[in-house]
């Protein structure tokens, strides 16, 4: 039995020690994550042991037919999104024709760093973040995060074309 396995039956069993070594294990995988979604570190350490908490609570529905890390990112998306809503309200928009949107778009390589471009990512506003994140790094459909967010897939598109927009004029100015 590989040693993640003995880690969630001790999680299900309550043993304190599987419940460290998991949360060693994934903290700052899921502490990554919850800096996608937030907009500064200390709410990005409540997410994550708010996460904890809810895995630790959660862990014996967990049926281990599937990725287990995609179960718990999947949890920390969740409560993310809970406390965006709680703290703001993104309005619906009229949809924009997809025209404007869906331009055409200059694939030539770019050597960005991958710090620098996480600090573009963490400076757009949050609800533009949220989407850009939802859609190209977890890989949501718009219509899927139109329900997440209780917006219209117009907003969503709106909100992704914007951040994307605004992700490349900073990428023409600094490369």
């Amino acid at each position: 039995m590989d040693s993640l396995k003995k880690i969630i039956i001790g999680c299900k069993e309550e043993q304190h020690e599987a419940q460290k070594a998991l949360f060693l294990l994934f903290s700052e995988k899921m502490f990554g994550l919850c800096l996608y979604y937030t907009s500064d570190i200390a709410e990005a350490e409540d997410i994550l042991h708010d996460g904890f908490i809810r895995i630790f609570e959660k862990i014996d529905k967990y049926k281990e037919t599937g990725n287990f890390e995609a179960w718990m990112r999947r949890i920390f998306i969740n409560l993310a999104l809970m406390q965006f809503r709680k703290k703001s309200k993104i309005s619906n928009i009229e949809e924009i024709p997809e025209s404007s949107y869906l331009n055409k778009v200059n694939y030539t390589t770019i050597d960005v760093n991958i710090d620098d471009m996480m600090k573009m990512i963490m400076n757009l506003s949050p609800q533009y973040r949220l989407v850009f994140n939802l859609y190209a790094i977890e890989g949501y459909k718009h219509k899927e995060i139109s329900e997440m967010l209780n917006i219209s897939v117009g907003t969503s598109k709106s909100n992704f074309s914007r951040a994307r927009k605004i992700l490349q004029e900073q990428l023409k100015e600094n490369y």
